[in-house]
């Protein structure tokens, strides 16, 4: 079981792997949980001058106005928590729950929470037990906090929601009691504290930055097996050309096509074909894959800045004073996301365009549709179909959730970031993706077979080809697709085709 311990070190979301491989445990760092006591001995010194402290001795949101007695703000703060408890929807995967429960950690550890630091313990005390909120998908619209989600969260720490505990659904007090571990019992400001914060949208951002640079590595190394297999030529790739473009991205794309494509007999055998130009969607693999490598990039550091920023309401600050402001804001989550849907949704367009051009056929090599026997068999033509189908989907998902704030709170909640669902439709975005790319990988390796295997590969795709005729049935005519279309979608999502290609080749 991995460790980690909860500091002030910066993290990317690369340090967050470790959540989704399995449980783990977790430690409180010494200048972590002296900053948490600090805040709350602030905190506590506030409170005793009795000023009005937003969802302390307040009502919250539009009932901010409402006064609350010193002897309720207990009970408020459990019934905050139970009234948030209201999201709908498959629970979370356990990676992103125990992501959610490391960012509030991350949170308490700068010290404007003014919590206790029982609260973080016993956090900490779920994580090491690998007791995981059953936390809803849907429900939050990334401002005034993840509050729904949150408030599931929140409402297990207390013994009062269900958990998954052993791969099992069971009730958060009785696996407590199993472990004779106690309930947080909530004080003034800890209820509020639990469900405000963009953990939520932050963890499932964390969840695509992490899938995601498996399909852009990915992207790059089968456009190469497209690009050697269609007889493309590979001469636009040199280094040369792509100095004089500024994009790191698109440098680092071509170099990995040029990479993978050394020693290919597959190349060299139509050097002089005569061919003055490739279509785009292999001549621009560069450019196009290039700039959603630029984008994601951006991206991932707009999430590292969230990931290490403190995500409260209100703020205990460094000179006792609690002030409210609107750090609970996913904004910059949501538009760092929507600009990596329309990134990603160009690397599945490129994707389904390469398998078109297979469709057509290049003669002397391989007839229309990839098949061995045109008419009789029908071959790839409707594999494509289906990459079709997912292409135009992810246009559709691609539409920005950020500017389409919806009103909520009686007008208090104006304008919302909808990160949440920018980041879930991104992951269905990345999962069509990983499906047109196996498909582009389906018929590029049957173009392999049928015009190419007395030829050697490049000494990056050798090894891709080697492991499709493994797993790809190529010399049995025409057949059900499905099946294989699932298998290389997973060597694809899975990282495996990736590790592949490095045994020979060091992927940018």
């Amino acid at each position: 079981m991995n460790s980690v311990t909860v500091g002030l070190n910066k993290l990317s979301f690369s340090n967050f792997k470790v959540f989704f491989n399995g449980p783990v445990t977790v430690s409180l760092s010494e200048e972590a949980r002296n900053n948490i006591l600090k805040s709350h001995n602030r905190f506590l010194e506030k409170l005793k001058t009795k000023d009005i402290i937003y969802g302390v001795n307040t009502g919250f949101g539009k009932l901010s106005n409402v006064l609350i007695d010193e002897k309720n703000q207990k009970q408020l703060q459990k019934n905050l928590v139970r009234s948030h408890a209201s999201g709908t929807g498959d629970a979370f995967e356990h990676g992103i729950v125990r992501t959610i429960l490391y960012l509030k950690l991350l949170t308490y550890a700068k010290g404007y929470s003014g919590v206790r630091v029982e609260v973080a313990e016993k956090i900490i005390e779920f994580l090491n037990n690998d007791i995981l909120p059953v936390i809803p998908e849907k429900g939050s619209v990334g401002a005034s906090g993840d509050l729904a989600p949150m408030g599931h969260m929140a409402l297990a720490l207390i013994g009062e929601n269900d958990v998954y505990y052993k791969n099992k659904i069971c009730k958060s007090r009785d696996v407590l009691n199993r472990l004779n571990i106690e309930p947080l019992e909530l004080h003034p400001k800890e209820g509020l504290s639990l469900i405000n914060g963009t953990q939520v949208s932050t963890a499932i951002a964390i969840k695509v930055l992490l899938e995601g640079e498996t399909l852009i590595k990915s992207s790059d190394i089968i456009g190469a097996v497209s690009v050697e297999n269609s007889f493309s030529s590979m001469q636009v790739f040199q280094k040369e050309i792509h100095e004089a473009k500024m994009h790191p991205g698109q440098r680092k794309s071509a170099k990995n096509v040029y990479n993978l494509l050394q020693q290919s007999e597959i190349v060299n055998s139509h050097f002089d074909c005569g061919k003055v130009q490739d279509p785009y969607s292999f001549r621009c693999i560069p450019h196009v894959h290039g700039a959603c490598r630029d984008i994601f990039y951006n991206a991932s550091k707009i999430i590292n800045n969230e990931i290490n920023s403190v995500s409260d309401n209100p703020l205990v600050m460094k000179d006792g004073s609690v002030v409210s402001s609107g750090h609970f804001h996913a904004e910059h989550v949501a538009q760092a996301l929507d600009s990596v849907s329309i990134a990603f949704c160009e690397l599945g367009a490129i994707s389904e365009r390469r398998t078109h051009y297979f469709m057509k056929g290049v003669e002397g090599r391989f007839p229309p549709f990839v098949t061995t026997n045109p008419g009789l068999e029908s071959g790839y033509m409707i594999a494509h179909v289906p990459a079709t189908a997912l292409a135009s989907e992810n246009k559709t998902l691609a539409h920005p959730a950020s500017i389409d704030s919806i009103n909520s709170s009686a007008g208090q909640e104006d304008l919302v970031s909808m990160a949440p669902w920018a980041g879930l439709k991104l992951l269905q975005i990345q999962d069509n993706i990983a499906t047109i790319l196996a498909i582009e990988l389906l018929v590029s390796g049957a173009a392999n077979f049928i015009g190419c295997l007395s030829m050697n590969p490049g000494k990056g795709t050798r090894k891709v080809i080697e492991s499709l005729s493994k797993k790809c049935s190529f010399d049995s005519g025409d057949r059900p697709l499905s099946n294989e279309i699932k298998i290389l979608k997973n060597y694809i999502k899975s990282g495996n085709l990736l590790t592949t290609v490095e045994q020979n080749i060091t992927m940018e």
